[in-house]
């Protein structure tokens, strides 16, 4: 599984109103339908009301090229203008916890 974090920030309120418009307009679902999307969820930081947090997470390299490639990258990147966003991202490759299981409470 890969995993980006993608760190949306604008000001006046204006990474909330974009991850509620992609929400609110389906954006957000339709791209949770791809194929190979694992998960798409929007945070809030407690410390940042101007910054929204995107986890996005993919079964692999080719299911984050296809959504890349796909029509729903046309929308989001209108939506970031829109709302003139600056992003940071963060990407990670998941492995098995191995002995750092033991400290996960489930």
């Amino acid at each position: 599984m890969i995993t980006v974090n993608l760190y949306y920030t604008g000001i006046n309120g204006s990474a909330r109103a974009f991850a509620a418009e992609m929400e609110s307009s389906g954006v957000a679902d339709e791209i949770r339908n791809e194929p190979g999307n694992l998960r798409y969820q929007y945070f809030t930081p407690l410390d940042d009301p101007e910054t929204v947090l995107l986890i996005d997470s993919w079964t692999d390299q080719t299911a984050i090229d296809t959504h890349h490639a796909s029509p729903m990258m046309q929308k989001i990147m209108e939506l970031r203008e829109k709302y003139d966003l600056h992003m940071t991202a963060e990407r990670f490759i998941s492995e098995d916890m191995g002995s750092d299981e033991k400290f996960i409470r489930k």
